[in-house]
């Protein structure tokens, strides 16, 4: 279940402080809708990890379509790998 409180708790900080843990971030509201989301830190550096991996997903796809695709064998050979 989502940990939603209301802006204005943000004047206990500690008790906000208290109540986020890995995986469960708190969900602060302005006038009851969204604001602000705080996270663990841990948890914002893995969410970046991820929105890089994707983006980056997302350009050698673009690349791939674009301008082809390699075989194994030409990965291989780019990569100075030989076979075993």
């Amino acid at each position: 279940m989502p940990n939603i409180k209301p802006i204005s708790d943000l004047r206990n900080y500690n008790e906000i402080l208290r109540d986020i843990a890995v995986g469960e971030p708190v969900f602060l509201t302005k006038n009851g809708r969204g604001k602000f989301v705080i996270v663990d830190i841990n948890e914002y550096e893995k969410l970046k990890a991820s929105l890089k991996l994707m983006s980056q997903l997302a350009q050698g796809e673009l690349a791939g379509k674009e301008k082809g695709w390699m075989t194994i064998e030409e990965v291989e050979a780019e990569l100075g790998i030989e076979d075993v």
